[in-house]
């Protein structure tokens, strides 16, 4: 397999790496995908049970592409014969001077979705009391939420990536990228030792493409890793059917000085998952595997949210994951340029958001590594040029 010439190499087989294979496979392209740990492990950003599928962003470059990934899922579902999307309504909520929850408002008039703006009265009738908004907040609520199950969706990319002919390899910690000697095209280089050659390459190393990137050409792109965790909390006893995924329970996103969000009870019967979106910076080799943050914020919203019914003293599971985080927490999708050129295209910086995205963000990368451009999606929020760097080589 050294010997072998891919057409495009993906490093990384988390959700983007692994969505990547499968549309570049699907296309015809001989595909690579390599992973540094065993494939579906917990060390990175792509494990555990559940993702928050929502349409609201304020920032309005989201729109097309999470529209178009709702259709994605249901498309790449169907080859596969399982369920990893589960539509639900979704809750957003704040103070209503919080300027997060007009730009929600005005992210729904401007794309045409329909919401409705509740008052505190008006999210207890419509949740039969199972949510507890403050006097001076208010709630938007609309259809476009949903949860998508992590690992069954990496799972499912893999999969279809292999039954359309691509190559699948663990274990191999790729250690550096560089030029082919005889000519064109690159050689990807493996800590054991192993190299591989491809046409092109696409780096989807989450928490660690900031040191990938680094080492293959001298760029320091602002990526930090972040470790975070995820909290299941016990739902009181006689009121577990409540929170369940299709009784109307909504995912969830609260705004204010801390933003915490949720889903509805799928992966753990009688569990809700809610937590807190931010962490603290680490060093992804040196994980500290460490506390969760904002726990006390998070415990007191818990328990004046949900009615008295959700045990708030303390979460029954917490479950560390790791984002790779931006300044302005827009995603990185370009090409990494210099004596690169177009050959390698780097998808980085999900920033605890992406997940939802996979598919369509598996495509764009395909396209760019493919074709040298995107068709029919305006890229320019997720450049590398707009954080003003330069080579230090």
């Amino acid at each position: 397999m050294e010997e072998s010439q891919f057409d495009v190499i993906i490093v990384g087989a988390g959700v983007m790496g692994s969505a990547t294979a499968y549309y570049a496979a699907k296309r015809g392209l001989k595909t690579l995908l390599l992973e540094q740990f065993d494939f579906l492990h917990h060390c990175g950003s792509s494990h555990g049970e559940s993702r928050t599928i929502r349409v609201t962003y304020i920032q309005k470059h989201y729109y097309p592409l999470v529209i178009e990934s709702y259709k994605l899922w249901q498309e790449v579902e169907a080859q596969m014969g399982y369920q990893v999307y589960f539509k639900a309504q979704h809750f957003d909520m704040g103070s209503s001077h919080d300027p997060t929850i007009r730009s929600v408002v005005d992210y729904c008039q401007t794309h045409a979705i329909p919401f409705q703006l509740l008052r505190p009265r008006q999210v207890a009738e419509k949740f039969d009391g199972r949510i507890n908004i403050p006097e001076d907040w208010v709630g938007v609520s609309n259809e476009y939420g949903g949860v998508i199950k992590p690992s069954k969706a990496v799972a499912m990319f893999q999969t279809l990536a292999y039954k359309n002919g691509a190559v699948l390899v663990d274990k191999t910690k790729v250690v550096d990228i560089k030029k082919s000697k005889e000519g064109e095209g690159l050689e990807v280089f493996s800590a054991s030792g192993k190299r591989f050659r491809g046409k092109k390459c696409v780096v989807t190393v989450g928490a660690w493409t900031q040191k990938l990137v680094k080492t293959v050409n001298g760029v320091e792109l602002p990526i930090v890793p972040v470790e975070t965790h995820v909290c299941y909390w016990r739902i009181k006893e006689g009121e577990e059917r409540k929170f369940e995924i299709g009784t109307g329970f909504p995912t969830f996103a609260s705004f204010g000085n801390t933003y915490i969000y949720g889903t509805p009870t799928l992966e753990f019967p009688g569990l809700i998952k809610v937590g807190v979106h931010g962490g603290n910076p680490c060093d992804p080799d040196k994980r500290p595997w460490g506390p969760a943050v904002m726990m006390e914020e998070l415990k007191k919203w818990v328990g004046e949210r949900f009615s008295g019914m959700v045990d708030s003293s303390e979460p029954v599971i917490k479950q560390s994951c790791m984002y790779s985080m931006t300044p302005d927490e827009d995603f990185v999708i370009d090409f990494l340029g210099g004596e690169f050129g177009k050959d390698i295209v780097i998808g980085g910086g999900f920033s605890g958001h992406g997940f939802k995205m996979a598919p369509v963000i598996g495509r764009i990368l395909t396209e760019l590594a493919a074709d040298g451009e995107a068709k029919r999606v305006d890229l320019k929020h997720f450049t590398i040029e707009r954080f003003k760097i330069t080579s230090k080589i």
